[in-house]
């Protein structure tokens, strides 16, 4: 069964659902654009059903009409069954980070598969991104993987990283590698804090790298799972010199974002908005494929 959390007595005219590959998120909006009804819930590998009930669950308990348009974005955007549109989460992040703190700067999204950084124009268009997909070590589930083996609750990982005094270097940037330097480090008897507040900090400089590549124009924001880490944010901010912003709910950024997309397409024509789609793999002009660069596979749209 899926969980809901209503928040408003409003008529929802769109829903966005953001199946990713950790957790499946979903919200509901208003005509003001106004977050109605949500939902975050663990992914299950049967992406199409969980999809399919947690649509099911937010129409029936907000009472909409089943004509509502639905925009899917995240890592298994193609796979939601009932979705009108799938919307790459460059996108939708920018467009949710925008309209829940009403400003443009850079974004760093952390997600479980992957980590983008995203620079967000005056209109919530993103405006250039760069994205690590090719490797875990960036990643949310980096953390989730090195929290089991150190026995540490995943809630506990950064609150015991900020409990070291000072950090163990870990020199691998791979994850495989990593986890062998770990077993090591634990083998001839370095506290966990001091590796973990190793990790979070070589984890920090990878996405500060690809935050230079992007450029980075303040403020400094940050969405995804991850954004609840207060290790990540800490040193997120001591690394760039830059107060982290978190807007509301950072979970729920690309949900949201695709529910206000989907909003804008039920009550104008999709182009007008200004917020066009940005494929993270192809130039949206050409259609032809664009070519990696800087650290961890990161690429960026010309």
């Amino acid at each position: 069964m899926t969980d809901l959390t209503v928040e408003r007595q409003s008529p929802v005219v769109a829903l966005g659902i953001d199946a990713g590959s950790t957790t499946c998120k979903a919200v509901a909006v208003d005509d003001r654009g106004a977050i109605v009804a949500w939902s975050l819930a663990e992914m299950s590998p049967r992406v199409e059903d969980q999809t399919r009930a947690t649509l099911v669950a937010l129409r029936d308990t907000c009472g909409m009409d089943p004509q509502v348009p639905v925009f899917a974005t995240g890592y298994g955007r193609k796979l939601v069954p009932d979705a009108d549109r799938a919307i790459t989460e460059i996108t939708c992040h920018a467009r949710g980070v925008f309209a829940d703190t009403g400003t443009a700067g850079t974004l760093v999204d952390i997600g479980g598969q992957d980590s983008k950084v995203i620079r967000i124009g005056a209109n919530g268009a993103p405006i250039d991104f760069a994205m690590n997909d090719k490797c875990a070590a960036g990643t949310g589930r980096f953390l989730e993987h090195t929290a089991a083996r150190l026995g540490v609750e995943l809630d506990d990982l950064g609150p015991t990283a900020l409990g070291a005094t000072d950090a163990v270097k870990i020199t691998s940037t791979c994850t495989v590698f990593a986890e062998s330097e770990i077993i090591s480090l634990v083998a001839h008897g370095e506290p966990v804090d001091r590796i973990l507040l190793g990790l979070h900090a070589g984890l920090v400089s990878r996405i500060l790298a690809m935050v230079r590549g992007v450029g980075l124009v303040p403020p400094l924001m940050l969405s995804g799972g991850v954004a609840r880490n207060c290790a990540i944010v800490d040193l997120l901010a001591e690394q760039s010199g830059q107060q982290v912003h978190l807007p509301s709910r950072p979970q729920l950024m690309g949900a949201y974002g695709a529910a206000l997309l989907a909003a804008e397409q039920a009550s104008i024509d999709p182009a007008a908005p200004g917020v066009r789609q940005v494929r993270s793999t192809q130039c949206v002009e050409c259609e032809t494929p664009t070519g990696r660069r800087g650290l961890l596979g990161a690429f960026r749209r010309r």
